[in-house]
């Protein structure tokens, strides 16, 4: 008899020691996976938006280096700015090579002197996350373009640079850009900014241009312009198919402000030509 009531005590004790210990339900496993679903989401945006902000500072930081390259080349050339490219287009400001057949090699462009490292180290984190065309004929130009048609030479000459003295309205005139152009299985880097038009000798506007402007920084292009600041741009048009097959359209590319006289690629325009957008 005393056996059993202790076997009951027993029971009735292991009753209450488990209390409140019985196994989640399906509803309880459910909401805690929702929530740990939820954060973890959350912890991907919070990074990933960081990560962004880490490259975009980046690649401002990287425009900041080149435009004042290009201001310390001018003090040391009579105020020039530096050639984007010589009438053999065998060295440009990114680099050279002894023939077209090769690629640029970055220690013999114009800028290789004021540039820290040689510019080996202006490398768009941004340009990177696209898919690239292994037949690429421009390298070395860290993702950037110059805007060789007004600044790097003139209508006039291509091939001789611009004075900082002709520039009216450097705070809307492009210096460098966020640039590359699409083909048809991906981009490639391309050191030039193309404007809307080419310009012809007397400075008339010709023929349209292929456009090179990348939206790759959240549908932005960082810009450096000629009075040394950098901002980011939205597209006024992006473009179509270009004769290498690359669709402007899918790989965000385009051109920024007024097309108007080639609007923010001409040092000439109009100081007021929507200056107060800036």
């Amino acid at each position: 008899m005393f056996g059993r009531n202790e076997s009951k005590a027993w029971r009735l004790a292991r009753r209450r020691l488990n209390c409140g210990r019985q196994g989640l339900s399906v509803r309880e496993l459910l909401v805690a996976l929702i929530v740990l679903l939820v954060f973890a989401g959350l912890v991907v945006i919070v990074m990933g938006n960081a990560r962004r902000r880490a490259w975009s500072a980046k690649s401002e930081n990287n425009l900041h280096l080149l435009v004042q390259a290009n201001l310390h080349y001018a003090a040391d050339h009579g105020g020039s700015f530096c050639p984007a490219q010589d009438m053999t287009g065998l060295t440009r400001w990114h680099g050279g090579r002894a023939t077209l057949m090769e690629k640029f090699n970055p220690t013999k462009g114009f800028l290789y002197p004021y540039l820290r490292d040689g510019g080996e180290s202006l490398l768009c984190p941004f340009f990177q996350q696209y898919p690239t065309n292994n037949e690429s004929f421009e390298t070395g130009a860290g993702d950037y373009g110059y805007n060789e048609m007004y600044i790097g030479g003139t209508p006039q000459n291509p091939f001789v640079p611009e004075k900082i003295t002709n520039v009216t309205n450097p705070a809307r005139t492009i210096m460098f850009a966020d640039t590359c152009l699409p083909r048809s299985q991906g981009i490639q880097e391309y050191p030039f900014c193309e404007p809307y038009q080419a310009a012809n000798h007397d400075g008339s506007l010709g023929a349209a241009m292929t456009p090179t402007v990348h939206f790759r920084n959240g549908g932005l292009a960082q810009v450096a312009w000629c009075d040394g600041s950098v901002t980011a741009e939205p597209p006024t048009r992006l473009g179509g198919v270009n004769i290498y097959g690359g669709d402007a359209g899918k790989y965000h590319v385009g051109w920024i402000g007024p097309a108007q006289n080639n609007g923010w690629w001409n040092p000439k325009q109009d100081p007021g030509l929507h200056a107060g957008e800036k």
